[in-house]
Formats: structure tokens, C-alpha cells, sequence
């Protein structure tokens, strides 16, 4: 099991998990990213110097204790926050708003409830330059990947929690990002449906050879699901170290190996293990 502290990232930078340069053009890389509130009193420093990538293809998860920024740096990496200093590049390009090549998946579905499961799937290709045609067949392909084709015309309020998210992953990925990001997006649902999607998050990211970062409070969750972790430290908000999960998949949480990396990052984040 190997750690790395969150330095600014250089040649051989620590902060990339021993990958020199950072994120290839593929991948998500944050550099020196710090995010400072004005408020009434003095300033809030909530993330300083924080440095990571996140390698083409890779799954990685970003855990921490309460406090620590993973919201802030969501919503920066998202390009729906800006930062005080540093930048995240998405395959080599500054991050500047959102963009279609990324795909956000919120703990919450914000599905479109006068559309149908197909209808909200297509939603982001509305404005797409692709024909018709193109934009039934990615829909098919989309609901045929998270095994939703048969309630195709069914509306939101007659699905269940994990199909919402099923479809939410669906519209995602629909336009074909280069980058899934994903914040707690199985946090609203209940243990039994959260293993389920766990599952099939992975075979979704199997079959399509997406770059993920996923961020999530479940210390057990992103040892089931990366290939390293970047966890995070509080006041102000860092990367502490980067965990790589050298654990074979498929993971059993019986497995002594995977209780050692879950106990690993436990501790880094001071976790009780009924915060889990």
C-alpha cells in the first residue's frame, strides 16, 4: 500500500501518485488549486495547494473528514466554482465553467420529472450537433449500459432511488465525456441498492473505459471502487496522501487485504468506523 503527500506537482511530483508530469491528455489534473472566502470576518482559507491527477481510464476516489473542502473542490473541478489560485486542467485544457467533456452526477438525481427515462437521458444531446438518428442510437446505447431499456418511457416518480441514479449516470455519459465526475452519488440510497450500483458503476466503467473521479464520505465504498485515493486533510483543506488500492478486483470486503487499506485510510482521516 503507497502514499504520497499533495505538493505542488512537478517532474516525478508525489502528488500524481508517482506519475511524472500529471494527468495525461486524457485525464483530470487539479495543481495547486486554493479556494479563499471574504466573509464579514477574516478570510476562510477552505483548500490551499491542493495537486492530484487522474490518469485516463483511472478510477479514483477523493474521501475526507467533514470539513475538508470535497464540495469546494467538487464544484472547482466541476467548473461551476472558480479557485482562488492554481487550476484544473481536463485532458491538458484549463478548466474555466462547465464543459460537455465532463459529466456530473450529483448525490441527488435532478432528473426532469415532466420527461421520460429516454428523454432525460437525451437531454444533453439536444444541443448537440448529431443527428437524429445519432442521438436515438446513444440513448439506446445509454439505457442498454445501465439496463434501463425496458422503462424507456417511464417518468421519474415511478422509478426507483437506484434507477433514478442509473439514469443520471445514463445522461452523463450520453454525450461522451472525457471525464465522469461523481459526488456522492449513492449516498441517498439504501446499503442493499448502494452495493448493487457499486457493481455496476464498475462494469459501466469496464465497458467504457472512462476516466472517474468519485467523490464519497464511505471510506469502504472507495476501496471497492478505486484504483487510488486521494484523501483529504481539514482546516484548511489538502491532499494528507494517495492510496493505491493494490487489491484484485472483484473485491470482497472479507478480504484481509481490504480491511487493511480501509483501517489505512480510516486513520489518515481520524474516521470512526460508524462514520462509514
Amino acid at each position: 500500500m503507497a502514499g504520497v503527500n499533495g505538493d505542488s506537482m512537478t517532474e516525478d511530483d508525489p502528488a500524481t501518485g508517482g506519475r511524472a508530469g500529471g494527468a495525461p491528455d486524457s485525464g483530470v489534473a487539479a495543481d495547486g488549486v486554493g479556494k479563499t472566502y471574504d466573509g464579514d470576518g477574516d478570510p476562510v482559507r477552505a483548500l490551499d495547494d491542493v495537486s492530484f491527477a487522474v490518469d485516463g481510464g483511472e478510477f479514483v476516489c477523493l474521501v475526507g473528514p467533514s470539513g475538508c473542502g470535497k464540495t469546494t473542490l467538487f464544484r472547482i473541478i466541476a467548473g461551476l466554482t472558480d479557485a482562488t489560485d492554481g487550476e484544473v486542467r481536463l485532458a491538458g485544457t484549463p478548466v474555466t465553467g462547465p464543459t460537455t467533456d465532463m459529466g456530473v452526477v450529483f448525490q441527488e438525481y435532478h432528473l426532469f420529472p415532466w420527461l421520460t427515462v429516454e428523454e432525460n437521458v437525451g437531454f444533453g444531446l439536444e444541443r448537440s450537433d448529431r443527428s437524429e438518428a445519432e442521438r436515438e442510437r446513444r440513448v439506446d446505447e445509454m439505457l442498454d449500459l445501465v439496463g434501463l431499456a425496458d422503462f424507456r418511457t417511464t417518468y421519474p416518480k415511478s422509478l426507483s432511488g437506484g434507477m433514478k441514479q442509473r439514469v443520471a449516470i445514463a445522461r452523463a455519459l450520453a454525450v461522451d465525456p472525457e471525464l465522469l465526475l461523481m459526488d456522492e452519488p449513492f449516498g441517498a440510497v439504501d446499503a442493499q441498492t448502494r452495493e448493487m450500483l457499486q457493481r455496476e458503476l464498475l462494469d459501466v466503467w469496464t465497458s467504457t473505459g472512462k476516466t472517474v473521479l468519485f467523490v464519497t464520505h464511505d471510506v469502504a465504498e472507495a476501496v471497492t471502487l478505486a484504483d487510488r485515493i486521494v484523501v483529504m486533510a481539514a482546516e484548511p483543506g489538502r491532499v494528507a496522501e494517495v492510496v493505491d488500492v493494490d487489491v484484485d478486483r472483484t473485491r470482497e470486503r472479507g478480504d484481509p487485504a481490504f480491511g487493511e487499506h480501509v483501517s489505512h485510510v480510516r486513520e489518515l482521516i481520524g474516521a470512526r468506523p460508524e462514520l462509514d
